[in-house]
C-alpha cells in the first residue's frame, strides 16, 4: 500500500498574506475615520458630519487599502 501523503500547499507566500493584512488594516482604519460625527437630536443639524476626514480622508484611506488587497492578490512571488 502507497502512502499518498500531499504537502499541504498554500494559494499564496507569506509575503501576499502579509501585504494582504496590511491592506484589510488600511480598510479598517478608513471605515474607523468614516464613523461617528452624527447628532444625538435628529432635529439639530451638525456641520461636523462632513468634514474634511469624513468627505476626503477616509474614503481615499479605504481606497487606498483596496488597492493594496488587489495588489497582494495578484503579486507573484515566483516572478522575484
Amino acid at each position: 500500500m502507497k502512502n499518498n501523503e500531499q504537502k499541504a500547499e498554500f494559494l499564496f507566500d507569506k509575503i501576499n498574506y502579509k501585504i494582504l493584512l496590511i491592506g484589510i488594516a488600511v480598510i479598517t482604519l478608513g471605515f474607523i475615520l468614516m464613523a461617528g460625527g452624527g447628532s444625538e437630536d435628529p432635529n439639530v443639524f451638525k456641520e461636523e458630519i462632513f468634514n474634511f476626514r469624513r468627505i476626503r480622508l477616509a474614503p481615499t484611506t479605504v481606497l487606498i487599502g483596496f488597492g493594496i488587497t488587489i495588489y497582494a492578490i495578484l503579486k507573484n512571488p515566483k516572478k522575484a
